[in-house]
């Protein structure tokens, strides 16, 4: 495994961080245990998941999935470095009682303790806020992450969907407030078929020393290979994949892309991995593996060397917006 930095911090974080949204809905306890121990096995420590996570009203599940795992000792706390997301109403019925969501101070204090139990440790090393809450300002959010991370129970605050001015606004708010180191991470939606971030987020994230942590790196299946899947009878695109490939220039721009990588024997999903490892600040994307075998192909990423050739022509297929701020001005 390859390690980096996590943005302007001394934390050392593998290249490629574990996404842990299937433990629970789609992946059983003892199979998400024993992804976890393959993944840590592989020297993969940098481990993501959320309150919300188990969805419904199994909302909390997949951090107490990976709290059991913790209890079975072996170190498994101390060689993880544990990302979890404060945001979402947690509410099984949808309704949020009020101060029960978003990112109040109230709910912040409550939310952090709730997770606490029931990943079974005592901190969380990257708390991150899921989403931007125009009602709160960041006065009062740094106020409540001083008082966690005084108290032990936060060591780094990270961002998860924010635009670029958001990053901005935040990290300045810290700069004023001193002693507050700010936003370390920025967990956005990036890959191939979707670059937006380019324009505003990883130059913000960039600028203020921020770690970049991809989510949806295969654009939802899209990018694993989808197409021959489907030739092949394996399983069939669904959701964000179906939708782009109901469209001809889409469909077509997919199976370019395909082709390409079959040309050069590359796997799509571990080129699109590997591909986000080439990019200006980015730490790593997450890895959201259902079964063991997904692992193992992700973990093959860390190590796939993309030549340049082969660079070129995925820019080809997926153009960029080009640098900022030029791709806003001509």
């Amino acid at each position: 495994m390859k390690y980096t930095q996590l943005g302007r911090t001394g934390l050392k974080v593998s290249r490629l961080v574990l996404g842990t949204m299937n433990f629970g809905p789609q992946t059983d306890e003892a199979d998400s245990h024993a992804i976890m121990d393959a993944a840590l096995d592989a020297g993969l420590n940098f481990f993501d998941t959320a309150n919300v996570y188990g969805w419904g009203e199994n909302k909390g599940r997949t951090e107490s999935i990976i709290g059991s795992w913790f209890a079975k000792g072996g170190d498994r706390r101390d060689k993880v470095v544990l990302a979890t997301k404060v945001y979402g109403n947690m509410g099984a019925d949808g309704e949020a009682w009020p101060n029960h969501d978003k990112l109040s101070a109230v709910n912040i204090r409550r939310a952090v303790d709730a997770s606490l139990k029931r990943l079974g440790t005592d901190y969380i090393d990257l708390y991150q806020f899921h989403h931007v809450d125009r009602n709160t300002p960041f006065e009062e959010i740094w106020q409540a992450i001083d008082v966690l991370v005084q108290q032990g129970k936060v060591l780094y605050a990270g961002s998860s969907n924010f635009p670029g001015y958001k990053i901005a606004q935040a990290n300045e708010t810290a700069a004023r407030r001193g002693g507050t180191i700010g936003l370390v991470s920025e967990q956005c939606l990036y890959n191939l078929a979707e670059r937006r971030a380019e324009m505003e987020v990883i130059p913000a994230a960039q600028e203020y020393g921020l770690g970049v942590i991809p989510w949806s790196p295969l654009h939802g299946g899209l990018l694993g290979g989808v197409i021959k899947k489907e030739v092949q009878g394996g399983r069939r695109a669904s959701g964000r994949a179906a939708d782009t490939l109901a469209d001809p220039a889409s469909r077509a721009q997919i199976q370019a892309y395909e082709d390409l990588l079959d040309k050069h024997g590359v796997e799509p999903g571990e080129a699109a991995l590997a591909w986000l490892l080439t990019r200006p600040g980015v730490t790593g994307p997450i890895v959201g593996p259902r079964t063991a075998e997904q692992l193992a192909s992700a973990l093959r990423a860390v190590e796939l060397e993309l030549s340049e050739e082969l660079l070129t022509s995925l820019d080809e297929i997926f153009p960029g917006p080009g640098p900022s701020p030029e791709a806003f001005a001509w």
